[in-house]
């Protein structure tokens, strides 16, 4: 159950920078940022709960790896973000790195 909170954890991890990306606008202001802090407090939580069995290391750069590899697709996807090669090797390389983390433990 724990790789479960911390998948979740991660996901909803991309949740916060959204927030805060949609607080740049003064009309959505404080929606973005009552969104990042909600996202933040879930996903703090679910990490909590996954590292009562998974080492803190593992979980923590697994947490990121998600979080950053989902928000760079987010911010490509919704937000019009650059992508190159480049960008996209860089992503594939941090998900290599969490799927590594995930065998190795």
């Amino acid at each position: 159950m724990s790789w479960v909170y911390l998948v979740l954890a991660g996901l909803f991890e991309i949740g916060w920078p959204v927030g805060l990306k949609m607080a740049q606008n003064a009309e959505t202001r404080w929606t973005g940022i009552s969104v990042a802090v909600g996202f933040m407090a879930v996903s703090g939580f679910l990490l909590w709960l996954a590292q009562r069995q998974i080492p803190i290391g593992t979980a923590y750069a697994i947490w990121t790896g998600i979080g950053a590899a989902g928000t760079f697709l987010v911010g490509v996807l919704y937000y019009g973000d650059p992508t190159s090669i480049a960008r996209y090797l860089g992503v594939a390389l941090i998900v290599v790195g969490v799927v590594t983390l995930k065998l190795a433990h």
